[in-house]
């Protein structure tokens, strides 16, 4: 396998991370940090955290931006690389402003991609499981098309997210900008927010806190759960390897859990006694999701290390950090929370904020 290792260490480059803030993309900025880049964290903090970049903020080679992508971006913006993650990707997040959600992934893709093509730099769209909809075919692999409700309460992510693929191959086969996509299944990990709706989150902050915890359905749907650095992972060799896959790749832990399954693990690791409640399951929510990641494991060498058994912990533990932060009275808060600005980039934004 030949990744372009050389690329990563390389230093004066530069990569863009559009929602940079965010859960994913505050993990990114570090790894490529790590690896030498120089990065520009763009991000409206729709739903980032200028919080999650507090590590970067003495960095040197870090900056970042407040900007909407669906916005032209400021002019003098150059980069090498560009990882497009900017978009609520939880149900409750992107339902609230659908059609904002959608022109993200139309609109504000084309401006990115735009961006990459007038500066010869590499492309990297982080498209999602929800491309396959309510799967009639298990695991899902690339080739599948998918089953989704263009017209329901999930289609401005869904459909948006489909065509932003077709935005990103449109460029690739015209020759103008090198796309790769990945296609990013149920991940989890430290960073991410206490109500963002998603089921990982949604069970440790209820165990936590001694409510029941809410199953929707059955509970035996079933999901796969990878961790963050794995994920990450995927992406930086999706964006480095030398040949272009010229197709999606799936990245996501192909290991598959009931929603009771997880539930127990749950309740076990944070020893709580909460009872469990259930809730009617919500329109065109998938059955059944699970990766075929054979394609990532042949043209990337990847696959996921961490186990939802160990990878839980962690994110038990930031999240009872941040409820003990939360219920302190607020001068006894500790100021790592607020302080630490990160070094804005002196370009007037004409971002339309929605927090």
């Amino acid at each position: 396998m030949n990744l372009q290792t050389s690329a990563l260490a390389g230093s004066d480059r530069t990569a863009l991370v559009a929602g940079g803030a965010g859960f994913l993309g505050s993990h990114l900025c570090e790894q490529l940090i790590r690896r030498g880049w120089r990065v520009i964290a763009l991000d409206n903090l729709q739903t980032g955290s200028r919080g999650n970049l507090q590590r970067l903020t003495k960095e040197t080679r870090f900056e970042f931006l407040e900007h909407d992508i669906c916005e032209p971006l400021p002019p003098g913006l150059t980069a090498d690389l560009v990882f497009n993650l900017a978009c609520a990707a939880s149900p409750p997040r992107y339902q609230a402003d659908p059609v904002h959600t959608m022109m993200t992934c139309v609109v504000g893709t084309n401006h990115l991609l735009a961006f990459a093509e007038a500066n010869r730099a590499g492309f990297v769209q982080a498209s999602t499981s929800e491309i396959y909809g309510d799967p009639e075919l298990h695991p899902q692999p690339e080739a599948y098309w998918g089953n989704v409700n263009c017209t329901g309460p999930r289609a401005c992510y869904d459909e948006g997210k489909r065509a932003a693929e077709a935005l990103c191959f449109d460029y690739l086969r015209h020759g103008r900008t090198d796309v790769r996509v990945a296609r990013i299944f149920n991940t989890y990990g430290p960073r991410m927010q206490p109500d963002d709706g998603r089921i990982v989150s949604n069970l440790i902050c209820q165990a936590l806190a001694g409510k029941p915890l809410t199953i929707y359905g059955t509970g035996e749907q079933t999901r796969s759960f990878c961790y963050v650095s794995d994920l990450v992972d995927g992406l930086v060799r999706l964006a480095t390897v030398a040949d272009n896959p010229r197709e999606p790749v799936n990245l996501g832990n192909p290991g598959e859990f009931t929603i009771n399954e997880l539930a127990a693990l749950v309740l076990a690791m944070t020893r709580s006694t909460s009872r469990i409640v259930h809730e009617p399951l919500p329109q065109d929510d998938p059955r059944r999701r699970r990766p075929d990641v054979t394609r990532a494991k042949e043209l990337l060498d990847w696959a996921p290390k961490i186990q939802l058994a160990r990878g839980l912990p962690p994110t038990i533990a930031w999240f009872s950090r941040l409820i003990e932060a939360e219920s302190r009275p607020a001068a006894a808060r500790s100021p790592a929370r607020t302080a630490g600005r990160v070094p804005t980039l002196a370009v007037a934004s004409t971002a339309n904020r929605r927090d």
